[in-house]
């Protein structure tokens, strides 16, 4: 696929993702949606990209749904290209476009990192609930706006938003729909670090090649599933359950055996399993979008 929309690149063995429509703060359309998909896709075919990192082009990060079409904006029988064109639901509802991107995001493989280097509005805060890491830029302000617009919080945000900050926070921003800056992010919980505009990158690219230099990717794939998962456990022994069945399963394989011995032997570990090929079966797994 081509991108007009978004940016991709590879480079040490992380992967950037930048949504690229500076002169409209880099709304989201339903191109953007697709071109997303494609990009999670690739990141988690490639076992080259080890980290991913999003954020935006120009002084937004991304201002929410594009209003071009201004009060039909949200009409499905008028916009389904804001839904997900022809991707429906049992009933024949179309599906949320901003849940598919969301959804797909939850399921990679690789760690996800945000970087808000400005606004973040509407799905543009929503659809990066289930990256990993939320950096923000002391620019940055953010927008649960929904309640505003007439319609409700989407990109499965119901779900995700509570989980990551907590039903009281979630609730204060989603029903008074009010923009809040970066600092008030922290304090909630939605970001875990705030940085002055000229760090925030430096400081993303950083984690995510502490990530690639230093872990399995196996390991990693494999955590970050069971992490997910486990909001949701019903008991902490259904998670240990999940728990000694991956530990059952890489503790004889050859990752395990290279970290303990770079450990033992004090060398950086090289390790040979690809998350494309000797992902353990145990993984739990989710329907692809």
């Amino acid at each position: 696929m081509t991108y007009t929309e978004i940016e991709y690149e590879v480079k040490d063995r992380i992967a950037t993702v930048t949504l690229n429509r500076p002169d409209r703060m880099n709304a989201y359309t339903f191109t953007m949606r697709n071109e997303m998909l494609d990009a999670f896709d690739r990141i988690d075919a490639d076992d080259e990209v080890r980290a991913v990192v999003v954020t935006g082009a120009g002084r937004a990060f991304c201002a929410g749904a594009d209003l071009e079409a201004g009060g039909d904006t949200f009409n499905k029988d008028k916009q389904r290209d804001m839904f997900a064109g022809d991707d429906v639901l049992e009933d024949g509802t179309p599906r949320d476009g901003g849940g598919t991107v969301a959804l797909r995001i939850a399921r990679c493989l690789k760690p996800v990192i945000a970087a808000f280097n400005g606004a973040a509005v509407g799905v543009g805060v929503t659809m990066t609930l289930p990256m990993d890491i939320r950096l923000a830029s002391e620019k940055a302000r953010f927008g649960f706006v929904f309640a505003r617009r007439g319609i409700v919080s989407e990109a499965a945000s119901s779900w995700f938003l509570p989980r990551v900050v907590g039903i009281s926070q979630a609730m204060e921003w989603v029903a008074t729909g009010r923009i809040f800056d970066a600092r008030e992010a922290l304090e909630g919980r939605l970001v875990s670090r705030v940085y002055a505009p000229d760090e925030l990158l430096p400081a993303a690219y950083g984690l995510a090649r502490e990530i690639a230099d230093n872990t399995s990717a196996v390991s990693v794939a494999a955590i970050r599933r069971l992490m997910w998962s486990g909001l949701s456990a019903t008991t902490p022994w259904t998670a240990h359950e999940a728990d000694s069945r991956l530990m059952a399963a890489m503790g004889a394989s050859p990752d395990a055996a290279e970290g303990v011995t770079s450990f033992l032997e004090k060398r950086p570990a090289e390790f040979p399993m690809r998350v494309s090929t000797d992902l353990p079966p145990q993984v739990p797994d989710w329907p692809l979008r």
